[in-house]
């Protein structure tokens, strides 16, 4: 992981904060992407923040990957955690929570992806991981919305791995329940002793986007305790 140049979206959120916190403590050169203007990694071996990262067009995210290339050199791998979560059930009239997930979760990454193609490719040991669910594959009552636009995710990860033919290398890590404190503050009652520890999902993502694991490929990667 030493040196490798990773880009991390939703890096302001639980899950991005890890990943990226885990990138720079094993030696990667980090640019940490976000929507909104925000404070940033509060450690200090992020490489870059791109606070006004606008991933929901496709000029923004070009914008965003060019900067990171033309500041760090490149990029090796990008990581993407941007997302969001609602439920509602399918037979009330919700249009603008499937809307809203759709454009949290799909748009983002499909921009980045292709943004950061080009980049990936000119890499020795490109990788793009992205983040799926397991709920996605079996959707109880309420989560319709969320597990199509996951179910999304896992489609553009296949798809693109097969596009791409290994340059990048395209995975998908699909986790239960992630132990996050607003997961924790959302559900105080449940059983927490099967959810999954954010640095233990870090990790995992980032396995799948060291330089070593080249042979996985178009993989939807079950996540759990």
């Amino acid at each position: 992981m030493k040196d490798r140049i990773i880009v991390v979206t939703g890096a302001t959120g639980a899950l991005g904060g890890a990943v990226v916190e885990a990138a720079a403590r094993a030696g990667a050169q980090v640019a940490s992407l976000a929507r909104r203007p925000g404070s940033g990694p509060t450690f200090e071996t992020s490489a870059l923040w791109v606070g006004d990262a606008d991933l929901s067009t496709p000029e923004g995210a070009r914008l965003a990957m060019t900067r990171v290339a033309e500041t760090l050199g490149g990029i090796d791998a990008l990581i993407n955690t941007v997302g969001g979560f609602a439920s509602a059930a399918i037979g009330h009239d919700d249009e603008a929570v499937w809307t809203a997930l759709y454009a949290q979760n799909v748009t983002p990454v499909l921009n980045a992806c292709r943004a950061a193609l080009p980049h990936l490719q000119r890499s020795h040991a490109g990788r793009i991981v992205n983040i799926g669910a397991q709920s996605a594959l079996t959707p109880g009552a309420g989560l319709g919305p969320y597990a199509a636009s996951k179910l999304a995710v896992h489609a553009l990860t296949q798809a693109l791995a097969a596009e791409a033919r290994g340059r990048p290398t395209v995975n998908a890590v699909l986790p239960t329940t992630i132990d996050t404190p607003a997961n924790r503050t959302a559900m105080p009652d449940a059983d927490r002793s099967r959810w999954v520890p954010l640095p233990r999902l870090a990790m995992g993502v980032l396995a799948l986007a060291s330089a070593e694991v080249a042979d996985i490929n178009g993989a939807l990667v079950p996540f759990r305790n």
